[in-house]
């Protein structure tokens, strides 16, 4: 079910996109779900409400809202016009819900799936974003925000302990809190015959109380295509690096889509650090299919033994 609207309010016009679906053919393959008593555990959809002008002086509110089987993720965007020159300042809040399977997942099916070890993440945070204005290839965002993170379980309750007794927080409580301050640098080259991208981000913990988080963050991905005729080749390399105090839901976890394929999320391993390579060669059989063959390979570089799950 999907219906889109537009409603003028004054001079402005507010437009709403709604989509939802009732997953039956799901609940007939499953035999259990969470909350399986309340027939709105089974529906899918998403909610989207945009306004170009809430005060009249340009200003952008973005409310979305999105809804799987398993999670969830609500987010409010306020967006204050400014001259281009200048960067675009926007004030956020978002509330996600989403099962943790990267480092605390069950590997089924011979490594080739991750299944609920039963812990799942609620994540609050609040704060703003810095869009710096784009100069030739490159683009940058700053940005500075207030985490609340919860570990729960299938039931909805608060936990600090998987079922193993490993810790789920640096903390050592129920909920994990910190202040981020994030920055993003993309870089972008392309021509009629390859394609280079660049992404950088670190991440700072900022020590505003004793209790909180201090960490220092950093993860990059770089991707090459080359056109060979009518086949595509592309190379792409990811890692990234913690230090200071970290949570077990913040290692990097190595397999899956857009890290080693064929294996489940975080089925390869987990780490404080991370490589991960990627080759693959794509080849259009005709108008509907593409023949692609690749080679994935990844390395915690022997920091496993210090993610705290693992300790």
């Amino acid at each position: 079910m999907g219906a889109q609207r537009s409603i003028h309010a004054g001079k402005a016009k507010i437009d709403v996109n709604v989509d939802f679906t009732h997953n039956l053919c799901a609940s007939l393959m499953h035999n259990t779900f969470r909350n399986a008593g309340n027939p709105l555990s089974l529906l899918i959809g998403s909610l989207c409400i945009k306004h170009p002008n809430l005060f009249g002086g340009s200003e952008k509110l973005h409310v979305s809202c999105d809804k799987g089987l398993y999670d969830s993720n609500v987010l409010v965007a306020f967006r204050r016009p400014r001259e281009e020159c200048l960067a675009h300042q926007s004030f956020v809040v978002q509330h996600s819900l989403s099962p943790e399977i990267g480092i605390h997942g069950i590997p089924i099916k011979n490594f080739s799936q991750s299944g609920s070890g039963g812990v799942n993440l609620s994540r609050l945070s609040v704060g703003m974003d810095l869009n710096e204005p784009a100069s030739s290839k490159w683009s940058s965002t700053t940005s500075i925000k207030f985490e609340h993170v919860r570990p729960l379980n299938d039931d909805g309750r608060n936990i600090s302990r998987d079922c193993d007794g490993f810790p789920l927080t640096c903390s050592g409580s129920p909920h994990d809190s910190m202040v981020v301050l994030k920055q993003e640098s993309r870089y972008t080259k392309e021509n009629n015959h390859s394609f280079f991208h660049f992404n950088l981000q670190i991440e700072q913990g900022i020590p505003v109380l004793s209790k909180w988080i201090i960490f220092n963050r950093f993860k990059f991905v770089a991707s090459k295509g080359i056109k060979l005729g009518p086949a595509l080749l592309l190379t792409r390399l990811s890692g990234g690096s913690i230090v200071g105090d970290m949570a077990p839901y913040q290692a990097f976890s190595i397999g899956g889509i857009g890290s080693v394929r064929g294996y489940g999320e975080g089925a390869v391993g987990s780490g404080r650090s991370c490589l991960v390579a990627n080759s693959e060669l794509s080849l259009p059989l005709n108008n509907m299919l593409e023949g692609v063959a690749f080679m994935d390979c990844g390395t915690d570089l022997r920091s496993g033994c210090l993610v705290p799950a693992y300790a």
